[in-house]
């Protein structure tokens, strides 16, 4: 399942609307096959926060632990989150 965040903005901010997409998302992630991975795809974000991905991406790799992949974060923003929420989880990314 690919999952591109821009559907969610370009501008992913504040913790709120990342807990809203994560229970956007619940029901698709529930029907989720077995064998299939979760693909997180940041794609044409121009600015990512760890309050919106500590909703999200941390909610999503928690309890879907390793199934998730993340892809396109190459973005400055994407990276200092992602450097961030791996500090402050101890969460390790699976990125591609």
């Amino acid at each position: 399942m690919i999952i591109e965040l821009k559907k969610f903005g370009k501008t992913l901010t504040s913790r709120d609307s990342g807990s809203e997409a994560y229970r956007a998302i619940q029901s698709l992630l529930q029907g989720l096959n077995k064998e299939e991975d979760i693909v997180l795809d940041f794609e044409g974000l121009d600015t990512f926060s760890p309050s919106w991905g500590d909703e999200f991406i941390v909610s999503v790799i928690k309890n879907y632990k390793n199934k998730v992949i993340l892809v396109n974060t190459q973005n400055r923003s994407v990276i200092a989150t992602l450097d961030l929420l791996t500090d402050i989880n101890g969460i390790e990314f699976n990125v591609r």
